[in-house]
């Protein structure tokens, strides 16, 4: 059996659910059937293809085209390309103003790194160990799809 699709109260399709987890949705009663599998039940319950909700989740989606990608470690590493300390092969990010420091996990704070310079830079910042940055952290475009 296929899975179920849940409609949101306002009729927006939402996502897909196992018909098990229809089915407790419909024991819960948040959902209602929309339209079932012919003339098939599961108990008194007709066996659901659609299900809405009674009441309207709000949903905040993950990505908007407006706003910058998630940051991630695999979206600095393509963003960068190559360690900002040395200009070698990046395997690791690395955080410009360290964590222990307060320093976020943000796109500005980010950059690719080899584990070398990685290891010696330290809980320190590039000027305290006397390394340079070879390139500008950014957040990248709305469009820009890094890593995937």
């Amino acid at each position: 059996m296929a899975d179920v699709l849940v409609l949101n109260a306002g009729y927006e399709p939402l996502h897909r659910v196992s018909v098990r987890h229809a089915i407790h949705m419909l024991v819960r009663g948040v959902a209602v059937v929309e339209e079932s599998v012919g003339e098939r039940t599961f108990g008194p319950y007709p066996l659901p293809r659609v299900l809405r909700l009674v009441r309207y989740v709000a949903m905040r989606w993950r990505y908007r085209r407006d706003q910058a990608p998630s940051c991630t470690k695999a979206g600095v590493r393509a963003r960068d390309g190559r360690c900002a300390y040395c200009g070698g092969p990046a395997d690791t990010v690395d955080h410009v103003l360290p964590r222990s420091r307060g320093g976020a996990s943000s796109w500005l704070n980010l950059v690719a790194a080899c584990s070398a310079c990685n290891g010696f830079k330290a809980d320190r910042t590039p000027a305290e160990a006397g390394m340079e940055l070879l390139l500008t952290p950014h957040v990248p475009d709305a469009g820009w799809v890094g890593a995937a």
